[in-house]
């Protein structure tokens, strides 16, 4: 352990992965660490064909690209899969008074919401087009979603949407929820999706075996359990063993790498080991049937008392010939970490949510069932509140050649794997131009 092993990367999701390739790619010597046993983070997948050697992946925790997403799209033609990537407009709805209606980013979708009297549609389209149209959420910061929608699109819009998706997602904490947070939303939403057949974990592992062609490392399986200053160098401790190395950058949210970072000054920690966040959970079943009508892709849930989020019937958007026939459908939740399903098997969560599920069905029945499959991960959706703007950490903290880059830092946004990869690109970006800097200054 005397010399400095080169750069550590902490996380091996789309962030982690990106970064290291990118300086793996430019010749720096990288070692990823990730805690999981294979690659993608919350961006990752399981085989749902186990039968199959070579079956298709689907993601833990439903995935789609939007026709802005530049940098994903970049990065999935940069690795030779451009070909798989595929783009359609599937039917994305919100269930209102029982009764599904598409609401996507075509204005004809608006106009036909009948629950709202026209002059409200009307007033739900202009306060959209607003939201498109306006480049910055700068004139946003400061106003609650609470405050702003009722105000510029009509408190029956959102009374009616907006309020019931907010509580839906955040509890009691919809309310707290920053208007730059919604601007992102409704600003970079298209109609057309992007997946990548046979699933994104394809481009992870792509992303993987790239870091080790280049001389790189990758330790899936070996959780980091501390980083610790030794002299000019940095201290992974991990199931991997102990390592030094001249600069580390966690990938891992501010909280963890402030509980990884003993070092890490108080000051530090008290503004930006900060917030609060929800745990998300996915059911997924697969059934020998379609459940949700009109080939519905995506169905928000508008109506009280479901006890989840949304339905996403994935195989209304790439079809069930891509996997052997199965219908596979997501019931997506962002819960508090206290709430019992985060720690149920399937089977308890299907309990739990069959009353939604034979609301939405009625035929529903658990024969349709073939297989289950249940994803809980913690701390997965933030709660965006007008105060997160100012506790985002910079990529350097006080410990000399310890950096951090999380999707903290994405802001407005606060998840997806654009802006994940987009981050890792421009932080790459910074750390090579300092390194010729540093090279074209150095004595000879």
């Amino acid at each position: 352990m005397a010399g400095a092993n080169g750069t550590a990367v902490l996380g091996g999701g789309a962030l982690g992965l990106t970064l290291a390739y990118r300086l793996a790619r430019a010749g720096e010597r990288v070692t990823l660490y990730e805690r999981e046993t294979a690659a993608g983070g919350l961006a990752g997948g399981f085989p749902v064909m186990p039968e199959s050697a070579n079956g298709p992946w689907l993601e833990k925790f439903y995935h789609h690209l939007f026709r802005t997403d530049a940098d994903a799209v970049a990065l999935i033609d940069e690795l030779g899969l451009g070909a798989k990537l595929t783009w359609s407009a599937p039917n994305s709805s919100i269930l209102l008074g029982g009764k599904p209606y598409r609401l996507d980013s075509d204005p004809r979708s608006i106009l036909a919401l009948d629950p709202l009297p026209l002059p409200d549609r009307l007033r739900l389209g202009a306060g959209g087009a607003l939201l498109k149209f306006l480049p910055s959420p700068e004139p946003l910061a400061g106003a609650t979603a609470a405050e702003w929608m009722p105000r510029w699109m009509g408190r029956k819009a959102y009374e009616i949407i907006w309020k019931p998706m907010l509580e839906g997602k955040f509890g009691d904490r919809a309310g707290d929820v920053a208007m730059p947070w919604m601007w992102a939303r409704a600003h970079y939403r298209t109609l057309r999706l992007g997946y990548v057949r046979g699933g994104f974990q394809l481009v992870y592992e792509r992303l993987a075996d790239a870091v080790r062609e280049r001389g790189g490392e990758t330790r899936f399986g070996a959780e980091v359990s501390a980083i610790q200053r030794d002299g000019d160098g940095l201290i992974v401790r991990s199931a991997a063993g102990d390592e030094r190395y001249a600069r580390v950058i966690s990938t891992l949210p501010t909280r963890v790498t402030c509980r990884l970072a003993p070092d890490l000054p108080e000051d530090y920690r008290a503004r930006y080991d900060w917030g609060e966040a929800y745990g998300a959970h996915c059911l997924i079943l697969s059934l020998d049937r379609p459940l949700l009508p009109n080939d519905i892709y995506w169905l928000a849930i508008g109506d009280a008392g479901y006890p989840f989020l949304n339905a996403i019937e994935h195989t209304n958007f790439i079809g069930p010939e891509e996997y052997g026939g199965q219908r596979l459908v997501y019931f997506g939740n962002y819960v508090p970490m206290s709430h019992p399903v985060l720690r149920e098997s399937p089977e308890e969560a299907l309990a739990r949510y069959l009353p939604g599920v034979l609301r939405l069905n009625p035929g529903f029945d658990r024969s349709w069932v073939r297989r289950m499959w249940g994803f809980a991960a913690p701390y997965a959706q933030p709660i965006v509140t007008r105060e997160y703007a100012q506790h985002i950490p910079p990529h350097e903290t006080p410990i000399p050649n310890l950096y951090v880059a999380n999707m903290f830092q994405v802001y407005p946004q606060d998840r997806g794997q654009n802006y994940s990869i987009r981050l890792a690109n421009r932080l790459a970006q910074r750390l090579l131009a300092a390194r010729s800097v540093d090279s074209a200054v150095a004595p000879a």
